[in-house]
């Protein structure tokens, strides 16, 4: 659905090319919006929509450093997109969306169901129908700051660190909604759900001049079991949506429904 290539100039330089298919084609006007309030960001030399694809040329930053950056970095990075006003156009993520979450997902698995996938999956319809008993009360305080510009994919591989800086990459998939989520999805999804990561997370955040209220209890439970609770939800319903819309692969069911099985269940622990 997306693409990078370095492209090498007949002048010696370089630039970057990132292709995307919808639902991604909006990077390029996110990226120009952050650059617009400071957000240190690649450069956007040229960009263009044609046929829901994008193309656009950045500015080439080298190559990623090998280590990833450290938590006070990432912390520090979020501060500054949470700053950035949002962007008009973007998803929503407000209390109805996030408690919609759980019968959105239900509802594309039984589409998948219905279209002869996703077979022997019952139990990961339980385990939505449970989230979704409590997603309304759950979902309370998800506007407590911070709440606005959100990056989405923000994971260590998004910060490129180099001669120039620091740069935050990959906004694809950016909305509006509570900034948790961001700091939840710090460390890597594919590792099992760490509560003490987050908080970790969430203190080194405030401590680098991000709200205070990042720390507060929201839904009735503490802000890092909410948040590692619903970035699990949220994650899941984009697999789900994936499987049935973007990348409609039924050899990739399986091991996406293993991934799916254990996200829900620590959802779960957390919301339920």
């Amino acid at each position: 659905m997306s693409a990078v290539e370095r492209l090498h100039l007949d002048d010696g330089g370089t630039v970057i090319l990132k292709t995307a298919v919808d639902p991604f084609t909006a990077e390029a006007r996110i990226l120009e919006h952050a650059a617009r309030h400071k957000v240190p960001v690649p450069e956007v030399l040229a960009a263009t929509v044609t046929d829901n694809r994008l193309m656009m040329l950045l500015e080439d930053l080298g190559e990623p450093p090998e280590q990833d950056p450290p938590v006070d970095a990432g912390a520090h990075a979020a501060t500054l997109v949470h700053a950035c006003p949002p962007l008009s156009g973007l998803p929503l993520m407000d209390a109805p969306a996030l408690a919609a979450l759980p019968r959105q997902a239900l509802a594309t698995l039984t589409s998948l169901q219905e279209a002869g996938r996703w077979d022997g999956t019952e139990d990961v319809a339980h385990l939505l129908e449970r989230l979704s008993e409590t997603s309304e009360r759950r979902a309370a305080g998800t506007d407590t700051p911070p709440f606005g510009m959100c990056h989405s994919e923000f994971h260590p591989t998004s910060l490129h660190t180099g001669p120039a800086g620091t740069r935050v990459l990959d906004w694809a998939r950016a909305f509006t909604g509570p900034g948790l989520l961001d700091l939840a999805s710090w460390r890597d999804t594919p590792l099992p759900l760490d509560i003490g990561a987050i908080a970790g997370m969430i203190e080194a955040y405030i401590a680098a001049g991000g709200t205070r209220d990042a720390g507060s209890r929201r839904g009735g439970v503490p802000a890092e079991v909410w948040a590692g609770g619903w970035h699990r939800v949220w994650i899941c319903d984009w697999y789900l949506q994936q499987c049935q819309r973007w990348m409609p692969d039924p050899g990739r069911d399986e091991a996406t429904q293993r991934t799916v099985r254990r996200h829900l269940a620590e959802a779960v622990e957390c919301l339920t």
